[in-house]
């Protein structure tokens, strides 16, 4: 199976961005058969930045007052005529929030801070897991990016302590296909390199700047 340089999601990491339990979207898939993920040879759920937008679409017409049965029939008509279904919350501005960026290279660091930067997101660089250790202590960012091969290739570490001490989300990125590595340190999602500077900061916006937009409507 290959993702190329697209982005993959952990079911953890759907179930955080939408708000929907993890049994719902599992429970959907079996009964209505349109979102489907892939399956890694670990057995974890891999669900694509598209699949996302589709749970995104039936959510958005469960808050207008439709049965489940009812949005995915309008998801399968979308899905039949090739429509669009970009949500309301795509079109938000991201947050100003703290992301935490493990890189072993500073060329790539220094390429990914920028784009990061030019989406209003504060980021802070480490450039091996001790730094990236401490600086999550003192600063607490709410999403951690790491790539797998920092420090001789203790990043799947580094993010399993990174979820164990408590951040909200973590994105591993490598040039090796080891999505199974990734979601199994506690990755929330996995993307590979070399990155795209649009799927890249997609991604960031799934895991850290839909979840805050999220957290603001429902404190409405």
């Amino acid at each position: 199976m290959q993702h190329g340089d697209l982005p993959i999601y952990s079911i953890g990491a759907v179930e955080r961005m939408l708000n929907i339990p993890s049994a719902t979207i599992r429970n959907w898939e079996e009964r209505y058969g349109l979102v489907k993920p892939e399956r890694s040879d670990g057995g974890h759920r891999l669900y694509t930045r598209t699949q996302v937008e589709q749970l995104r679409f039936v959510m958005e017409g469960l808050d207008r007052g439709l049965q489940p049965a009812e949005a995915h029939r309008l998801l399968g008509e979308q899905l039949e005529r090739g429509s669009g279904y970009r949500s309301a919350d795509e079109r938000k501005q991201a947050p100003r929030l703290l992301i935490l960026l493990a890189e072993r290279d500073p060329y790539a660091a220094e390429f990914a801070e920028f784009f990061l930067q030019t989406e209003g997101y504060e980021v802070v660089l480490a450039l091996d897991t001790d730094d990236a250790a401490r600086k999550f202590e003192q600063l607490l960012p709410q999403l951690a990016v790491i790539e797998l091969l920092i420090s001789g290739g203790t990043g799947a570490h580094l993010c399993q302590r990174l979820k164990e001490a408590g951040v909200p989300a973590c994105l591993v990125i490598s040039t090796l296909d080891a999505s199974d590595q990734a979601l199994a340190a506690g990755a929330d999602a996995f993307l590979r390199k070399p990155l795209d500077p649009l799927q890249f900061v997609s991604t960031v916006k799934d895991l850290l700047g839909k979840s805050a937009f999220l957290q603001g409507a429902t404190s409405r």
